[in-house]
C-alpha cells in the first residue's frame, strides 16, 4: 500500500499504555496514515461511534472495558473494522480466543514495527476484498470502465473532459438519455481518479421506496424499525474512500433531498435510528435523464443540491448523434453475446437498418436488439427481419403504426416515437410492466411515469 492510499486509512489506537500509544502513532503517522488513540475500551468505542475507521489496534487488558467487550460491540456496530490485537506474551490464548470471535490478528508486545506494519497493511488488504466481495453479491459493481465502445469525435470529447474531471474530486452530474452509459461513464471517472483502489459504489434512485433508500444510502441502527435485526452499513460507509453513484438522481423524494446535501456538505450523516453523527469521504456522482434545473423550478428538486452537485457537469450524446460508433456497438455485443460456437455477424442489409434506426433507447436498446436478433436468427447470419423492428424501419421510414397503414408516411417527433415504442412493446407483453419496463432498459417507475404522461391504455382485441 503506497502513501497515498494510506491518507485515505483512518486507524485507531486503544491501548491504557500511553507511552506506547504515543510512539505507534509517530511511526503510523510518518507512513502517512491518519490515527486516533484512546487509552481505555470504553473511549474506544464512543470514538468508533462517531468516526469510520479502517482498522483497530486494541489492547486486551485496560481498567474499565476490556478488549473483548469492544471486539464484541465492533462486531456488531461495524463489521468492516479490521481488529488487530496487541497482546503481552501471556495473552497468547486469550488472543487466539479473540481471532475466533472476530479480530484479524494479534502482534505481541515488544513488537517490531515492520512487523506491525506488514499485518496492519494485509487487514486492509482483507477489508477490501471484503467490500468487494460485497459489492459483487448486491450487484452493485456490474460493468467495467473498459466497456465503454465508439470512436466518434462526440463521445472522445465526452471521454476528456471526463479524464480531467477524474483529476478533481469534486462532485459530478452526467446528463443523458436513458440508455446512453452514465453508470459506465461514472466508473470510468472512477477508474481515472485517485480513488480507482477504492470501492465504486451504486445505487438506483429510481428502484427502491423513500425508506429503504435512505437505509441503503447511510445504514440503520438496530431496532430502528420492524426488521431491523441488526445494525447495517450504509452505501455511503461502505464507499469510504471511493466513489458514490447515484443513478436517477431526479428521481429522489424531497424528504431525502435535505440529508443528501447536509452528507455534500460536510460528509457527514446518521443512521436510521441513531443519535451519532458519522463522517465518510467519498466522492459524489450523479446521473440523470431529467433536466433538473427545470425540476428545480417546478419544485420537484432542491437548487442547493443541483448546485452542489452539479460542481462538474458531463453530457453524454444520443446514439443518435454518434451514427460511427452504432456498428462498432452492435459488433461488440455480437462477440459478447454470441455462443462461441456458433457466432453470428450481420447482414449487410441488417448493418444499413441499424445505421439508420433512431435508437429511442440508446445503446440500451440496441443491446436487446442484437440479444434478441442472435436468439432469432436461423443462419450464422442476421438479417432484416431477425432484427425484429417495425417493417416501416426496414424500409426506412417512421410511421405511427397504431393508426396508420403502411402507405400513409408521416415523420413523427421523438416524443411521438417513445410514446408508440412504449406502447408496442406493452401490447406484445400484454401489458406486464415489469417484462416492459427490462426490455425497454427503464426502471418500473420510470415505465410508469411515461404511462402517465403519454395517457397509454391497453388496447382491447
Amino acid at each position: 500500500m503506497t502513501a497515498a492510499t494510506n491518507k485515505n486509512t483512518k486507524i485507531l489506537i486503544c491501548d491504557d499504555d500511553e507511552t506506547l500509544c504515543y510512539l505507534l502513532k509517530e511511526q503510523l503517522l510518518e507512513e502517512d496514515f491518519a490515527v486516533d488513540t484512546v487509552y481505555d475500551g470504553k473511549y474506544a468505542i464512543e470514538s468508533i461511534k462517531k468516526n469510520n475507521y479502517d482498522v483497530l489496534l486494541l489492547d486486551l487488558n485496560m481498567k474499565e472495558v476490556q478488549g473483548e467487550e469492544v471486539i464484541k460491540f465492533v462486531k456488531d456496530y461495524n463489521s468492516s473494522i479490521q481488529i488487530i490485537i496487541l497482546s503481552a506474551q501471556g495473552e497468547m490464548r486469550k488472543a487466539i480466543e479473540c481471532i475466533k470471535t472476530g479480530a484479524y490478528d494479534f502482534i505481541t508486545k515488544p513488537y517490531e514495527f515492520d512487523d506491525l506494519l506488514l499485518t496492519v497493511n494485509r487487514a486492509l488488504e482483507h477489508k477490501d476484498l471484503i467490500v468487494k466481495t460485497e459489492l459483487l453479491t448486491k450487484e452493485i459493481h456490474k460493468k467495467s470502465a473498459d466497456s465503454i465502445v465508439g470512436e466518434s469525435d462526440e463521445l472522445k470529447r465526452v471521454l476528456s473532459l471526463a479524464n480531467k474531471a477524474a483529476t478533481s474530486d469534486s462532485n459530478i452530474l452526467i446528463e443523458g438519455e436513458t440508455g446512453t452509459g452514465k453508470e459506465l461513464l461514472a466508473e470510468f471517472v472512477h477508474k481515472h481518479s485517485a480513488r480507482n483502489e477504492k470501492p465504486f459504489v451504486v445505487i438506483n434512485c429510481a428502484s427502491l421506496p423513500d425508506q429503504l433508500i435512505e437505509s441503503e444510502l447511510f445504514g440503520h441502527e438496530k431496532g430502528a424499525f420492524t426488521d431491523a435485526k441488526s445494525t447495517k452499513q450504509g452505501l455511503v460507509e461502505i464507499a469510504h474512500g471511493g466513489t458514490l453513484f447515484l443513478d436517477e438522481i431526479g428521481e429522489l423524494s424531497l424528504a431525502l433531498q435535505p440529508k443528501l446535501l447536509r452528507f455534500l456538505e460536510n460528509g457527514e450523516y446518521r443512521r436510521i435510528g441513531g443519535v451519532t453523527n458519522l463522517k465518510s469521504n467519498v466522492r459524489v456522482i450523479g446521473a440523470t435523464n431529467k433536466n433538473l434545473l427545470e425540476e428545480a423550478d417546478r419544485k420537484n428538486f432542491r437548487k442547493d443540491l443541483l448546485f452542489r452537485l452539479n460542481v462538474i457537469t458531463l453530457v453524454i450524446p444520443p446514439l443518435r448523434d454518434r451514427k460511427e460508433d452504432i456498428m462498432l456497438l452492435a459488433n461488440y455485443f455480437l462477440k459478447d453475446k454470441s455462443p462461441v460456437r456458433s457466432p453470428k455477424t450481420l447482414s449487410p442489409e441488417a448493418e444499413e437498418i441499424l445505421i439508420n434506426y433512431s435508437f429511442t433507447g440508446n445503446i440500451r436498446e440496441l443491446e436487446h436488439i442484437i440479444e434478441r436478433a442472435i436468439i432469432f436468427a436461423d443462419s450464422e447470419f442476421i438479417n432484416p427481419d431477425d432484427l425484429n423492428l417495425p417493417q416501416s424501419y426496414q424500409k426506412g421510414i417512421i410511421t405511427q403504426s397504431s393508426n396508420v397503414t403502411e402507405d400513409s408516411e408521416e415523420i413523427l417527433s421523438m416524443e411521438d416515437l417513445e410514446k408508440w415504442h412504449i406502447q408496442k412493446v406493452l401490447n406484445k407483453n400484454h401489458w406486464d410492466r415489469t417484462r416492459t419496463a427490462n426490455q425497454l432498459g427503464i426502471s418500473p417507475k420510470t415505465l410508469y411515469t411515461k404511462i402517465k404522461k403519454y395517457e397509454l391504455k391497453p388496447i382491447k382485441y
